[in-house]
């Protein structure tokens, strides 16, 4: 049963273009910066105690951002755009320098996924030059890793994600591909470890949560996809939840495990229940398509929020499910 849908917040108006992409930093307190890269090129930090951008950076030259993250060693910010670059950026002490940039040759939508092996150590993984091609580098040196290409044709690769088996060393990434298949890679030995296919359409986004080997992906279609890891590392449906409308631009799970947002084609942001996919919520209050969606995570698990970026050129934030009740 839906609870009476809440209203956001507050919401942060500025940005100047959709939203493709946001990111929260949790470092130092419940206070969290909101990172936000719009489709005008323009990367905004957004201090959620003020409300307000208390910085704007541009690297890409005015080309769309696709992805930006940070480095949970350094709190660096690493960005991409659709100007075929990765940039690594020092904000710390006032700065707002590009330290150094990848080439990746792909002008897709496809977001990059990076990986903190050690301190020191990342790996970045990309869509690349070839269509159907995954590059995957050691950073800071750029040292070339993998190239990650199917045996069978699946068309372009849409979407990825690169994680580390806690009951092992070998990093293993997720691919979605243009066919509506759904690839399981291991890194190290340059394999494929497992396929399905998931969908009809081209996979549009996917999320995974290592700490109970299952994850979800979204099409233009109405249907969310599960999946599961077993023990031998092969890929396994589980089921598909049907929403009212087709397509979604982005998943989402809580770092608690408890929940997961959707963004929704059709302007709205739906949460459901981790756990068995229960519908929980549908939020509505954009006037365009929704583009991203993120969790917070702060040290004070009541403070969480969730961050929704608009086409409209709007970031909605929300307080939902913080308390400590069944959410399924």
């Amino acid at each position: 049963m839906f609870r009476p849908a809440p209203s956001p917040v507050y919401t942060l108006r500025g940005a100047g273009g959709p939203l493709n992409t946001l990111h929260f930093s949790c470092k130092g307190g419940n206070t969290p910066l909101l990172f936000s890269g719009s489709g005008k090129g323009a990367i905004h930090v957004w201090n959620l105690h003020t409300r307000r951008a208390e910085r704007m950076v541009e690297g890409h030259s005015g080309h769309s951002v696709v992805w930006v993250s940070t480095l949970q060693e350094t709190d660096a910010l690493i960005s991409q755009g659709r100007d075929m670059r990765v940039c690594l950026w020092d904000l710390s002490q006032g700065r707002s320098e590009v330290t150094d940039s990848v080439w990746t040759g792909s002008v897709g939508f496809c977001q990059c996924a990076v990986l903190e092996t050690s301190p020191s150590a990342r790996l970045l993984a990309f869509a690349g030059h070839q269509t159907e091609e995954i590059e995957i580098i050691e950073l800071p040196g750029k040292t070339p890793v993998c190239t990650l290409v199917p045996d069978a044709k699946l068309g372009m690769v849409m979407c990825i994600k690169l994680w580390q088996p806690d009951s092992g060393h070998r990093p293993l990434l997720l691919a979605g591909y243009e066919d509506g298949s759904l690839l399981l890679w291991d890194v190290t030995q340059r394999s494929a470890l497992s396929r399905i296919k998931a969908h009809p359409e081209p996979v549009m986004c996917l999320t995974f949560d290592p700490k109970c080997l299952r994850g979800v992906s979204g099409s233009s279609e109405k249907q969310l996809c599960a999946w599961m890891l077993d023990g031998r590392s092969n890929l396994q449906l589980q089921d598909y939840v049907t929403m009212v409308n087709p397509g979604v631009s982005q998943l989402c799970v809580r770092g608690d495990g408890k929940l997961l947002a959707s963004a929704g084609w059709d302007h709205r942001v739906r949460i459901f229940g981790w756990k068995k996919l229960r519908p929980l919520a549908v939020l509505q209050y954009h006037t365009d398509m929704v583009l991203s969606v993120a969790f917070s995570d702060p040290q004070d698990a009541g403070q969480r929020l969730l961050a929704a970026g608009s086409k409209d050129h709007r970031i909605s934030l929300w307080s939902i499910y913080n308390e400590a009740a069944h959410t399924g």
